[in-house]
């Protein structure tokens, strides 16, 4: 029988973690703080006599003692892909043509509208009622481990009210939300910081990023952050809606936006974006749209996703907030690919949360166009409300005497011929040996989504540059024969010397994928990387396919296939494959042994609208049983699977002959490949 001190230890947890509940999600307290503190002290005081009796979900757990000193890679259990934008209605309109295209004959489609929250994005795995972990969206497939850090938000329950009115199991589940810091709060901390001489936030955002990757759970803890879940994802339950899974997740204690709204038809959708758009300057936490999802979780599954996004969610982006300032200068810059664009260096202004001083004017025709020059007072705004653009110039306010802008000859930064490529307006800067394209192929090899080299950032990557310590990606490598050297340089030393050269050595388990990208081949995105990979199997057969064979892989089109060709004819990219794999770096997928099934080393096509899987799932277990998809049916299609209002693709295969499986033979293909593997 539990002792009277492990009930009222039981008693006062429950008691605590109700009162954080109605003050941190509800905003809704019942009791002065005082009392609070004084239930607190008595739980603290308790635990700290009988130690034995701490668990992990305690509200005295929230701020815990010790240092993250690393945070550890987390696979989430479903790929967190990012949301494909639309910038006016007309997107949106077309977005449910879409839907409904991809969707059987006459099925209606509800929508949920969701205000679009700019805070960090975070998964929260629970497990058996209690919080396990908390994740970073990272490169939408693995995450980094914040969980100290998450514990320490208020509106986190730590335990879950488990209801008997709740029909699902919830034993193993992971929902997804915005981390987000109210507007006072932030103009606070950066008052705050101020007055310390610390470096300011330029905004909500970045503060709220920043401050969940802070070792110290405790200055965390000071920093007021804030969240709302908007996402519930159970591989053991079969979860209907998603306004379902919003009211689950506020029975189960979690703290979701009550702004959103149920829609019959895009009609109603649109009504409800303008709404919210009227209403984002008076809301306590920075928006920059709205998110449409559609209602139902079975559609959902049949929509399925592309490389990046769900083709069954869409975010509607505000129309951005818009500031007069004036341009001090036009500067050019230089970046990876050899591409000079051009910037304007403005006066300093505030717009949409963050300090705007420099805006893209994209390329000289684009200058010319508007006529921009340096001395204009001009219209900014945040595209996307993200990156800063001059809109127009105040012709009316122009001073006397400006000069027409015209492009640089040379490079700003190794002075060598600047040309302009056929049917492109980008100029470029032809040495590739020029500072700036290796500072700029340097810092996207080391970035979190490549070779994810920890320590090694820009400003470390241009000293190293400048002091000729790296021309390519190998050199990266070869830094532990300088060690020596590198101790010597001013601020780093020997212990953060040996981190990074710990780091790089560690970025050698990166996968084939990850180093695919890291390659910073023009057009190849993540998304396509991992298409790439998971098609070829290893860099040998990449480089020996010809163009028209990576066209025909799903969903790569001719750019990025001409692209790779280009890169791979190049004798200096294949130098530096060869050296990048005499280093150890990863140039082949890791595949299990694939016993022969009915596909195996087979081409073939998906068609039509699938019940069963989303066409990249199916895509992705043809792979799994040995075979290759291809998006055109040819006489060397091995099958053409096909689904529900398959179209000319079924018409051809019948014409030339090609086997066809439909969905159930494809699914018992499945079941027969596991049952025998």
């Amino acid at each position: 029988m539990a002792s009277d001190i492990e009930k009222r230890i039981e008693e006062l947890r429950e008691i605590i973690s109700d009162h954080d509940y109605c003050y941190y999600v509800l905003a809704d307290p019942v009791i002065s703080d005082s009392e609070y503190d004084k239930l607190y002290k008595e739980l603290e005081k308790l635990e700290n006599e009988n130690p034995q009796l701490i668990t992990p979900d305690s509200p005295t757990r929230r701020v815990g003692k010790d240092l993250t000193k690393v945070f550890n890679p987390v696979t989430h259990k479903v790929p967190m892909l990012s949301l494909a934008n639309s910038y006016n209605e007309e997107a949106v309109v077309d977005f449910d043509r879409r839907v409904k295209e991809l969707l059987p004959d006459n099925e209606k489609v509800e929508y949920v509208v969701e205000l679009k929250i700019d805070g960090a994005s975070v998964s929260l795995n629970y497990v058996n009622g209690v919080l396990k972990t908390a994740a970073t969206r990272g490169d939408g497939t693995v995450g980094e481990e914040i969980t100290n850090n998450v514990k320490t938000i208020r509106s986190v329950p730590l335990k879950l009210k488990m209801t008997k009115s709740i029909k699902y199991s919830m034993n193993d589940f992971e929902v997804r939300g915005e981390i987000f810091m109210r507007i006072n709060d932030f103009l606070e901390l950066n008052r705050e910081r101020e007055e310390a001489g610390e470096k300011l936030f330029a905004n909500p955002r970045n503060s709220t990023a920043g401050t969940l990757k802070l070792q110290d759970p405790k200055t965390v803890a000071k920093r007021k952050l804030n969240i709302f879940l908007y996402s519930l994802i159970s591989l053991e339950d079969e979860l209907k809606a998603q306004e379902e899974n919003l009211l689950l997740l506020k029975e189960l204690g979690f703290k979701i936006n009550p702004k959103y709204k149920v829609c019959k038809n895009i009609e109603e959708v649109l009504e409800v974006c303008r709404a919210f758009e009227k209403i984002r300057d008076n809301l306590e936490y920075e928006v920059d749209g709205a998110v449409i999802k559609v209602n139902s979780i079975i559609q959902q599954k049949i929509l399925g996703s592309i490389a990046k996004s769900p083709r069954w969610a869409v975010a509607y982006k505000f129309k951005a907030k818009q500031a007069f300032t004036k341009v001090k200068n036009i500067t050019w810059q230089v970046g990876r690919t050899g591409a000079v664009t051009p910037v304007a260096e403005l006066e300093a202004v505030f717009l949409a949360g963050s300090t705007i001083s420099r805006a893209t004017l994209h390329n000289i025709d684009e200058i010319r166009r508007k006529d921009i020059r340096t001395g204009d007072k001009v219209v900014i705004e945040k595209g996307g409300d993200v990156i800063p653009k001059v809109v127009s110039v105040i012709l009316d306010e122009r001073p006397l005497n400006t000069m027409k802008t015209d492009p640089p000859e040379e490079c700003p930064v190794c002075n060598s011929k600047i040309v302009k490529l056929e049917n492109e307006v980008a100029l470029y800067c032809e040495n590739p040996e020029c500072p700036a394209q290796i500072k700029g192929r340097l810092i996207h090899f080391a970035s979190r989504g490549a070779m994810d080299i920890e320590g090694l950032g820009e400003a470390l990557i241009e000293l190293f540059v400048e002091n000729g310590f790296l021309k390519t990606f190998t050199d990266i490598y070869e830094l532990k024969k300088r060690r020596n050297e590198l101790i010597q340089i001013e601020r780093l030393g020997e212990k953060s010397v040996d981190n990074l050269l710990q780091s790089i050595e560690k970025s050698k388990s990166q996968p084939f994928h990850k180093v695919l990208f890291a390659l910073g081949i023009r057009y190849v995105g993540a998304g396509a990387a991992k298409k790439l990979t998971g098609h070829f199997g290893s860099v040998n057969k990449m480089i020996s396919a010809t163009e028209k064979q990576i066209s025909e892989i799903h969903e790569i089109g001719p750019s990025i296939s001409k692209s790779l060709k280009q890169f791979f004819s190049q004798k200096h990219s294949l130098e530096i494959i060869e050296k990048l794999k005499a280093e150890g770096l990863i140039f082949s997928s890791e595949k299990r042994k694939i016993n022969n099934s009915l596909l195996t080393g087979k081409t073939i096509v998906l068609t039509g609208t699938l019940t069963l899987f989303s066409r990249d799932e199916a895509g992705e277990k043809i792979i799994a049983l040995g075979g290759k998809v291809s998006s055109s049916v040819s006489k060397k299609t091995d099958y053409v699977v096909y689904g529900e209002n398959a179209g000319s693709k079924l018409i051809k295969a019948k014409d030339i002959g090609v086997k066809l499986i439909d969905e159930k033979e494809f699914l018992k293909l499945l079941k027969e490949y596991l049952q025998n593997d």
